[in-house]
């Protein structure tokens, strides 16, 4: 597929190196030749120096011929009218835009074909700020993925100490809970991906990903966990697009305070959200923390723009008490470090916004994407289409299906009907399948299995 990316900043950057080592034809937009160059260094694409959406620039990268335009650079401006110009002069079939502010958004009538031609909208805040509070929803997880439209869940955990299912065979943890319904598709020692057998034995620090229908997902968690107490108390470092708009999702449901160091910020933020606290100060400040009695606090978010903040301050709340602790991280080298330490969970903007972009790009009628393991794994929900006859997968059980080494089934969504994975499940046209993939990089043979022949119409 030829793509061309607009902008080579954190996201841009990011998917075009992961769609590059995809044997895809990328071609990179950014007015920064040093970025490109650092860039180009690390994998086969062409780069192009220039304005993003100057007609004559996207021509050059090719705008006449390909079959998709990503533009993510920091101007919803340039974005949009880049949009517009591939529509334009260059009739590039599908054209996604990164927009970010509100305002824009709440107009959804400015983006169809006569007006801002754009096909998909991206909102790295909402869709980073619906990560976090479904997070928050599911205490003991490490991620919290939505597939089908709501009514399938993949969550990540890591096996603790003190967890009930320490020192058992996969097949005996769920023994005497005949209800929970769930499939668990990996696991992982460190770094080691595990094979998963009945035999397998769960030691404390494993990470377990399983699948389960979103009325289950909370209480296989909490079977798992041994953990029991809902998160009520949440506060959040950080009034801007992310942390208010998670302090607006969360406010009807949780008691949240926000602070904000920016002090006419806060006064916007006091007037415009209903039940949270705003506070005006620096969430960095211990004598503050205390004061707002971090060690009641079930959930601390650290959500600001700036890495070295969200660390420091995340690390002295749960120094100070705080029971759980999340850190926006924008750069992926702190990441790792981050996880190894006092902060529970670092979260990834770029790749929870490129999952959502991957959904788009991805062959084969693949609806969502998901992007795991610091983008080294994948979850995908695929749609089954054809007969017997022209499909690699329908009429198939799920035990006959020719998956790549690291591919599970979690589960299928059959009309309204959550159907979790079982070797003698039978896969039907229009059936979605849920799967995780430990290797990325064999995403296209799962594409490959949902296309259906040519002679099916």
């Amino acid at each position: 597929m030829k793509i061309i990316i607009l902008g080579a900043g954190q996201v841009g950057g990011s998917l075009a190196l992961s769609l590059a080592n995809e044997s895809n034809d990328i071609t990179l937009v950014d007015s920064n030749p040093k970025v490109l160059r650092e860039i180009q260094d690390r994998a086969d694409l062409q780069t192009i120096t220039g304005h993003a959406s100057y007609p004559s620039i996207l021509e050059q990268a090719g705008a006449r011929d390909a079959n998709m335009i990503v533009a993510l650079t920091n101007s919803d401006e340039t974005n949009m009218v880049a949009c517009q110009v591939a529509y334009t002069l260059f009739h590039t079939p599908t054209k996604i835009a990164r927009v970010r502010t509100a305002d824009y958004l709440d107009y959804q009538d400015l983006f169809v074909q006569e007006a801002l031609p754009v096909d998909v909208l991206i909102s790295p805040e909402l869709l980073v700020s619906r990560y976090v509070q479904n997070l928050i929803e599911h205490p003991g997880a490490l991620q919290v993925l939505n597939f089908a439209n709501g009514k399938v869940q993949l969550v990540a955990i890591k096996v603790h100490d003190n967890s009930q299912i320490v020192g058992k065979p996969i097949s005996k943890i769920f023994d005497g809970m005949k209800t929970m319904d769930t499939s668990i598709v990996a696991m992982y020692r460190g770094e080691e991906t595990l094979n998963i057998g009945d035999s397998t034995i769960i030691e404390a620090g494993d990470d377990l990903f399983f699948v389960a229908s979103t009325a289950q997902a909370k209480n296989v968690t909490t079977l798992l966990q041994g953990l029991d107490k809902p998160n009520r108390r949440v506060l959040i470092a950080g009034g801007g697009n992310i942390g208010s708009q998670l302090a607006a999702i969360l406010e009807p449901h949780f008691r949240v305070k926000l602070i904000e160091r920016d002090a006419d910020r806060a006064r916007v933020l006091s007037e415009t959200l209903d039940k949270t606290i705003v506070l005006y100060g620096d969430a960095a400040d211990e004598n503050m923390l205390v004061d707002e009695n971090i060690d009641s606090v079930d959930v601390f978010c650290a959500l600001t723009n700036d890495d070295e903040a969200n660390i420091l301050s995340a690390m002295l709340a749960k120094r100070l008490g705080a029971r759980k602790t999340m850190s926006l991280i924008n750069r992926p080298s702190y990441v790792e470090l981050v996880e190894s330490g006092m902060i529970d969970i670092a979260i990834s903007p770029q790749q929870v916004t490129i999952g959502a972009l991957l959904a788009h790009i991805r062959r084969g009628d693949v609806v969502a994407v998901h992007s795991l393991r610091k983008g080294s794994a994948e979850a995908i929900e695929a749609v089954a289409h054809g007969d017997e006859n022209t499909s690699k997968v329908v009429g198939r059980k799920i035990s006959e299906l020719k998956l790549p080494r690291g591919a599970a089934v979690g589960a299928i969504v059959r009309d309204d009907e959550v159907l979790i994975s079982k070797p003698n499940l039978i896969i039907e046209p229009e059936d979605h399948v849920i799967m995780f993939l430990a290797d990325k990089h064999k995403v296209s043979d799962v594409e490959k299995m949902f296309q259906v022949s040519a002679t099916f119409v």
